[in-house]
């Protein structure tokens, strides 16, 4: 039986609904319609949710939501920062505070950083914005700075859009699970609207690759859920060849850091094309392909 809270949630975001006229989000208004605001299937698709989901939330039988569900609702709603607060205190969440997504890395996680000079890594901001590198990411993937840096960004890299697509690697880099790679990205970006709603950056990114990338859009839609955890890669480097690499991604606390770490199998060949690209050092890699 649906408690008394769960039904003040589904009643409240009914009525945010209701009030929200479909030309105020760029739908086309008609004679067809029988209510002024949004139908629920128009709420579901703008917060990424499944109609289901919505439906079980406004008749108070979902009365848990997720931060990162309350934070697309209060998004797909058009909800003003106190309505905001007051949703996610509606769904028994703590709302989330109104800092922008990090880029700056803790000292302590730095000097860790520091001593991994024998493998490729790499720091991402929440919104897989590109902000650090080590000399041994830069000599087996290529050099970042050659990128403006708006432009490095792994998931506008992933979901293209345009001639500004975002670029990580200045070589291709095959995944060997693709499918379960960019679900990945879509989740972190998800969690990420969550834990920072009113970043104006990760927004924006959003924006354009819901509106541009036709993949992007259908995972965004789809409201699925998975973990980004180790990958395997193929690094189609242009002076070794071929460099089957594991992909681990750390995350560092509050901050969403996404640390990126790139090593090859003990003992394999890949190993030591690894080693021979660390020692040649980034002086001897070729130019970025542009």
């Amino acid at each position: 039986m649906a408690t008394n809270e769960g039904a003040g949630l589904g009643a409240t975001i009914r009525a945010w609904r209701e009030r929200l006229s479909p030309a105020a989000v760029g739908l086309p208004t008609g004679r067809t319609r029988r209510a002024a605001g949004l139908r629920r299937e128009e709420l579901a698709e703008r917060a990424g949710l499944s109609v289901d989901y919505v439906v079980r939330l406004e008749q108070g039988r979902a009365t848990a939501p997720s931060a990162q569900v309350v934070a697309s609702l209060a998004r797909a709603l058009r909800l003003t920062a106190a309505e905001r607060e007051h949703l996610h205190r509606m769904a028994g969440l703590v709302p989330p505070g109104d800092e922008p997504v990090p880029d700056r890395i803790p000292p302590g996680v730095h000097r860790v950083l520091n001593r991994l000079g024998d493998v490729a890594v790499a720091v991402f901001a929440a919104d897989w914005q590109m902000i650090w590198w080590n000399p041994g990411w830069a000599a087996l993937v290529g050099d970042p700075s050659a990128t403006p840096p708006e432009r490095r960004n792994f998931a506008r890299e992933r979901f293209p859009v345009g001639p500004d697509a975002g670029r990580v690697s200045s070589w291709p880099v095959l995944v060997e699970n693709q499918d379960g790679s960019d679900l990945a990205i879509v989740s972190d970006l998800r969690r990420a609207t969550g834990r920072f709603p009113y970043d104006a950056r990760l927004a924006e990114l959003i924006r354009v690759l819901t509106e541009g990338n036709a993949t992007f859009a259908r995972l965004w839609s789809s409201g699925a859920v998975a973990a980004h955890r180790e990958d395997r890669k193929t690094i189609e480097h242009p002076r070794v060849g071929p460099v089957d690499v594991d992909c681990d991604v750390l995350t560092d606390g509050d901050s969403e850091l996404k640390i990126v770490i790139l090593t090859a199998q003990p003992g394999s060949a890949d190993e030591t094309k690894l080693k021979q690209v660390m020692a040649d050092g980034l002086d001897s890699a070729p130019a970025p392909i542009v």
